[in-house]
């Protein structure tokens, strides 16, 4: 099980690859969106903003207000981030539960 510090730094790996998109793909494939992590295994909510600017993390925010909710393990967050588990497989394999509209699915396949 990973700790919520190494599911953290898993996400700010994302925020990091974000920060190197070029202007044009930043703004076909990102819009702001509030989003909400949770890992099962720890209890633990992560909150997020997604804008054009990158990936905040915006703890103290109320995670029923995500227009993003994903749902998985520890160790299954920090293996989609570094490319051990396609975003596909742990969806469709029922790994991520994911909360959002098909519009915004989408997008996350890119961004992961």
């Amino acid at each position: 099980m990973a700790t919520e510090e190494e599911c953290r730094t898993a996400l700010a790996s994302i925020a990091a690859r974000l920060d190197a998109l070029d202007e044009e793909t930043r703004r076909r494939h990102i819009v702001d969106r509030r989003i909400t992590c949770h890992l099962t295994d720890l209890g633990v909510d992560i909150a997020m903003l997604l804008h054009i600017g990158g990936l905040d993390f915006a703890d103290g925010r109320d995670p029923s207000a995500a227009q993003v909710r994903i749902e998985l393990l520890s160790d299954d967050l920090v293996a989609l981030t570094d490319g051990r588990l396609p975003f596909t497989q742990a969806w469709l394999g029922g790994r991520a539960k994911i909360e959002a509209s098909v519009t915004d699915l989408l997008r996350l396949r890119h961004l992961l």
